[in-house]
This record gives structure tokens, C-alpha cells and sequence, in this order.
């Protein structure tokens, strides 16, 4: 029995082909742990790697560290999960959907089970990745959406009435109450200023105009330019910062914000700078830009 201490020393037999202490490499993030956390859940996918008798079946990297093909900065939650079979996540986690699916794939059913959306609103993991909407917490919201809606159809509602305006765009066939919101659009832009002080042909280069902001607002201003791909099924009165344009041009931006009754209220900007060349005098500016818009 006392030997049993030094499992950890101890080479690997043919009973016991794996050794106390286990590398693993999971899409590039190396992680050391114990064999019986590894086994801990049975019927779990590494239940099922580590407890088989023929280890070369294995897939190993090039250090020999036994390898995994899957999202190597989400698999430290799963092997949390594994050495104590509870979940802990950091607050407002903007994963919980990817982490889900890696729970799937490592059959553990009772994680799969944690991460899957409840429908109480106390549940102390949250119900969604953005847990910081306001609208969504607040008891209130529903109460506001419906008065939203309600005053749309008021007679009030009609172009130069009180209250009323025609949607932004043109393309709308009746007419719709303004809300007030901000907007913000961002972007990184560069520059090069020669030995002369003088700018290049490329004085200006955007390369992606991004949009923050409530989703509806986004969507009524922009309309079909606004890309969603990176966000997409947002719904309406949520908030976002992960939109952008299918334009690069800060002025048409502007344009539709200014046609929309939005005016801007605040800006700020940082900038670097680096030599473009070892060999000349030349730099590269790089900045980042973002511009506030309100409506009232």
C-alpha cells in the first residue's frame, strides 16, 4: 500500500499504461493534470481515451503530449469541470453557446446541462452571454416595448405631428415614432507622412467602420450596408458592438446618421507611431477613432 503514493513516479505497465501525471495538448494550449481527473466522469469522452489499454491509439504532438483537436482556451472549463464536477465562469462569459458545444463533444451531460439556457432569470449562471443589457434585467422592460408599439398606431405618429417622423431611409410606407439612442461608430485608420511632411496617396485607409449601439437603431439607419454576420439573430432592443459596414467611407456614415436626426456629441481618437522602413525616414501613423451620435 505504501507504494502507492509514488503512482506518480512510477512507469506505465500494460495493466496501467498511463502514466500518474498527463500532458496534453489541446489545440495548441498545453495543460498537465492527474490521470483520475482525466477518468473522473465515466462515459465521458476521456473516460473513454484514458481507461482503453492500447495508448498508441492516441493521437500525440511532436513532444509526445497527448493531443486533442479541439478549442484549447474553452478546455480549461471543461477540466475544471472534470476535477470537481461543478462550473464556475467569469462574469458576462461571451462563450456560453461555444462552451456548450465543447460539453456536447466530451459527453458530459450534466455540464451540457448547466450551460443550457433557463428560463428563471435568477439563475446564478445567467441566461445569456451579454448579462449586461439593462432592458433584459430590468422588470419593466416588457411593460416599456408594448407602450413602444402601442404609440406607433397614435394618430399623433404622422409626419410633423408630435412625437412623429418619417423612418429614416426613405423606404418605409408609413410612418413610425423616432426613439431616442446613441450610436457609435469606430475605426482604425492609417497614414504615412514622408521625410517632406508630406502625405502619400493613401493619406487615409480604413479598413472597417464598426457600430455600437442599440440593434434597432443600427438596423434603422443603416439598413441593408450594416453587416451582422458577426452578430446575427440580435434581437431588436438588445445592444451590440459587434456590427460594422459593408462601406469604408466615414463620410457616407455620417451622412446616414445626419438623414436619421442623429447628431454627433463626442469624439476621441489615440494614435502610434512606427518607421514604415529601416532604411528612410518615412512612418506610419495608426489611430483609433470613435465618434458618438445621439438622437433625442
Amino acid at each position: 500500500m505504501a507504494l502507492a503514493d509514488n503512482a506518480g513516479c512510477a512507469k506505465p505497465s500494460e495493466d496501467f499504461p498511463f502514466p500518474e501525471i498527463i500532458e496534453l495538448n489541446v489545440g495548441g494550449q498545453v495543460y498537465i493534470t492527474r490521470h483520475p481527473t482525466l477518468v473522473s466522469v465515466p462515459g465521458s469522452l476521456l473516460w473513454e481515451m484514458f481507461t482503453q489499454k492500447n495508448i498508441r491509439s492516441l493521437a500525440r504532438d511532436s513532444k509526445g503530449r497527448f493531443f486533442v483537436d479541439r478549442d484549447g482556451f474553452l478546455f480549461r472549463y471543461i477540466l475544471d469541470y472534470m476535477r470537481d464536477q461543478q462550473l464556475v465562469l467569469p462574469d458576462h462569459f461571451p462563450e456560453r453557446s461555444r462552451l456548450q458545444r465543447e460539453a456536447e463533444y466530451f459527453m458530459l451531460p450534466e455540464l451540457v446541462k448547466m450551460l443550457a439556457p433557463k428560463l428563471s432569470k435568477q439563475n446564478s449562471l445567467g441566461d445569456d452571454p451579454c448579462q449586461s443589457d439593462p432592458e433584459e434585467l430590468s422588470p419593466n422592460a416588457d411593460a416599456t416595448r408594448n407602450l413602444s408599439s402601442a404609440s406607433a398606431t397614435l394618430p399623433s405618429a404622422v409626419a410633423g405631428g408630435p412625437g412623429g417622423a418619417v423612418t429614416a431611409g426613405g423606404g418605409a410606407t408609413g410612418t413610425d415614432v423616432r426613439r431616442a439612442g446613441f450610436i457609435t461608430i469606430g475605426y482604425r485608420g492609417s497614414y504615412t507622412l514622408g521625410r517632406d511632411s508630406q502625405t502619400d496617396a493613401k493619406f487615409r485607409r480604413v479598413a472597417r467602420i464598426m457600430v455600437c449601439g442599440k440593434t434597432s437603431l443600427a438596423k434603422e439607419v443603416f439598413g441593408d450596408t450594416l453587416n451582422e454576420s458577426r452578430d446575427p439573430d440580435r434581437p431588436p432592443e438588445r445592444y451590440t458592438s459587434r456590427y460594422y459596414l459593408k462601406f469604408t467611407f466615414l463620410e457616407q456614415a455620417f451622412d446616414k446618421l445626419a438623414d436619421a436626426g442623429f447628431h454627433m456629441v463626442a469624439c476621441n481618437s489615440t494614435g502610434t507611431c512606427a518607421f514604415a522602413h529601416d532604411q528612410t525616414d518615412d512612418r506610419i501613423w495608426t489611430s483609433y477613432t470613435e465618434y458618438v451620435f445621439y438622437r433625442e
